[in-house]
């Protein structure tokens, strides 16, 4: 009877180790030491985390003119490129908080502007900054629907559940500050 215990443990081992042999593990750290960037990759797919990255192009939309990156004690945890792919499916989140001199609604007009190009920009109100995607309705239009506990006060959103930009803003001081977000859901049928 202790021979039979021994065998799903010892086949369940045998399997872990046949995959982690073709898994290879890398992290950077920050000047604090804390880690910024992990990517994973395996047989079967592939995860990357860069965190504290600033650059707004990742998001598919320019920098507004004279914003710096927002900072603070928990901020560079809000400022981050995931990307997961595999044979299967694949995402990619890129989210970045920025701040402004200027009024949340010059930084609106100006968005508004640069996502028209993405399709018809939605306007939501009351603080969602909700991102959402489906595997199953994925080519459905985003909405203002949900709400995901965030306070920015206004939001444009553009393109579809699987493939959309995002920008959130709320006053801050005497200027404003807004989170650009882009999301990418793809399964093994859709190109990049």
């Amino acid at each position: 009877m202790r021979t039979n215990q021994r065998l799903p443990f010892a086949l369940l081992s045998s399997i872990a180790i046949l995959l982690l042999i073709g898994c290879s593990i890398h992290a950077n750290k920050d000047e604090k030491g804390k880690e910024k960037d992990v990517d994973i990759k395996t047989p079967f797919g592939s995860l990357s985390v860069h965190k504290g990255s600033g650059d707004a192009r990742d998001t598919g939309l320019p920098l507004y003119p004279g914003a710096r990156m927002k900072n603070g004690s928990d901020d560079d945890e809000n400022n981050a490129n995931v990307n997961i792919s595999s044979s299967i499916f694949g995402l990619k989140v890129v989210a970045q908080k920025f701040e402004s001199d200027d009024s949340p609604d010059k930084v609106l007009g100006y968005y508004e502007k640069q996502m028209d190009k993405f399709g018809k920009v939605l306007t939501c109100t009351g603080g969602n900054a909700n991102v959402r995607f489906h595997r199953h309705d994925k080519d459905a239009p985003v909405s203002c629907d949900g709400h995901s506990g965030h306070d920015y006060e206004k939001e444009l959103k553009v393109g579809t559940e699987n493939n959309q930009h995002m920008v959130a803003v709320k006053p801050s001081g005497k200027g404003s500050e807004f989170m650009l977000v882009y999301v990418r859901a793809y399964d093994k049928n859709d190109t990049i």
